[in-house]
């Protein structure tokens, strides 16, 4: 109930201002089993993302420490955010994300794994989920302002590339070839959507 109450408050502002440009709209799946993934450099894109994919929710994975403490861990399940352990990821972080794809759902990752301006090579984590569920990878940018203070001052921009589809492998590949394939497919992809904005 909350997230849909703040992402229909935050999408009715951000519509009415104008601040927010959606480029590739075509590109989202039908329904709602996929993994998007975006780049990261603020808090902003998180917002954005989530308001350029409205009103599908998006379940962020986002590092453990947001959830210290009683009220944080409230807040951010509250807003389907789930936790992953990113210095000691194991077998039990893939769990959650699958069993959400497997209910229909979609699954926000941002591949960097950290918020940064540098050009980081992307976290297998994203294309491994997509893989082990057989669900799209939907390759996202962000465009736009780093902080809160700049969102009514600077337009923000969310361009969506083609989804990757996994196809069975003819070619022998090991999973993890076929991880690595797949990683600079998106890689590539959205190297492309950033020069293009």
């Amino acid at each position: 109930m909350l997230y849909k109450l703040i992402s229909s408050i935050l999408f009715f502002i951000i519509k009415l201002f104008n601040r927010l440009e959606v480029k590739g709209k075509e590109n989202i799946p039908s329904g709602q089993r996929y993994v998007v993934t975006c780049t990261h450099k603020g808090w902003v894109e998180v917002i954005m993302l989530a308001i350029a994919l409205y009103p599908i929710p998006v379940h962020y994975m986002a590092k453990k420490e947001l959830f210290e403490g009683k009220w944080k861990n409230r807040f951010f399940q509250s807003i389907k955010a789930f936790p992953v352990n990113r210095e000691n990821p194991g077998p039990s972080t893939l769990k959650i994300p699958l069993k959400l794809l497997k209910e229909n759902k979609c699954v926000g990752i941002f591949p960097s794994g950290t918020r940064t301006s540098e050009d980081v090579p992307l976290k297998k984590g994203a294309v491994t989920i997509a893989i082990k569920a057989n669900a799209p990878l939907l390759p996202a940018v962000f465009k736009g302002p780093t902080n809160f203070s700049q969102i009514f001052k600077e337009k923000s921009i969310v361009a969506f590339g083609e989804p990757i589809l996994f196809q069975e492998d003819k070619q022998g590949l090991s999973r993890d070839e076929m991880i690595e394939k797949y990683v600079e497919l998106l890689e590539e992809e959205m190297r492309r959507l950033e020069k293009g904005l």
